[in-house]
């Protein structure tokens, strides 16, 4: 089961930020410490050994993992969170809402396709499914998970009705999950679960004006950030009269 990646890379995108890039989707590393390193979603089912070799080529030590933060329950973002929580004892966290679809209670919702996001969302279930994972914390609007120096959790239902950001305002970055996407151009996401939802969820992120935003799908963007996140915002999630 797809346990070979041999494209698997850390892509620096501050000294304490790193991005795995996968296929479809990609994971980022947050690091505290070389002990101390947060994982921000956590790629493929059967991507862990490469994922640890990834983190290793890079300098750091997949002993560091602390805890692994899911921004919502799809298979491309949960994948190897279980296998790498159990090796290293890292603290698995995702919203109150898609922990059950995570552990494995309860199914994935059916997004709402718009007609050209069908054959996307079929490439998309090309990625294994993920298996049932622990969920070792439930997390809420405004929670902090303990790392990036007060790093805090922005409910962005939507997408998913537990999907969530995280906001590094000490350090002016902002993970989106995939409310947000840059592929291509910075854009609302796609496979909506509530699309008026998601439009919502993502005006309320442009108004965070980070410096850095990592997506769930497409490249970090590091310059310009906040006024290119607003026009975006601006452009693709206006509420419909």
């Amino acid at each position: 089961m797809n346990d070979h990646f041999p494209d698997l890379d850390l892509v620096e995108v501050t000294p304490r930020l790193h991005m795995l890039r996968f296929s479809i989707g990609q994971a980022y590393l947050w690091r505290d410490a070389d002990d101390d390193l947060t994982l921000v979603d956590a790629g493929w089912a059967g991507a862990a050994p490469a994922m640890e070799a990834a983190i290793r080529r890079a300098g750091l030590r997949p002993e560091g993992l602390r805890r692994i933060v899911l921004t919502h329950c799809h298979r491309d973002h949960v994948g190897a969170a279980g296998e790498l929580a159990g090796r290293y004892g890292a603290e698995v966290m995702a919203h109150a809402l898609d922990a059950p679809v995570v552990r494995g209670e309860a199914p994935v919702p059916d997004p709402v396709l718009l007609d050209w996001e069908v054959p996307l969302y079929e490439h998309g279930l090309t990625v294994p499914p993920a298996p049932p994972t622990r969920v070792d914390r439930e997390l809420a609007d405004g929670d902090e998970p303990g790392f990036g120096d007060g790093a805090r959790v922005v409910h962005t239902p939507g997408h998913t009705p537990g999907s969530i950001a995280l906001h590094l305002p000490r350090h002016g970055v902002l993970f989106t999950g995939d409310t947000v996407a840059s592929v291509g151009q910075v854009a609302l996401g796609v496979f909506h679960v509530d699309r008026e939802g998601a439009k919502a969820s993502m005006r309320r992120l442009a108004e965070l004006a980070p410096d850095t935003v990592c997506f769930g799908h497409g490249d970090p963007l590091t310059t310009d950030a906040a006024p290119v996140l607003r026009a975006a915002a601006d452009r693709d999630a206006a509420p419909t009269p």
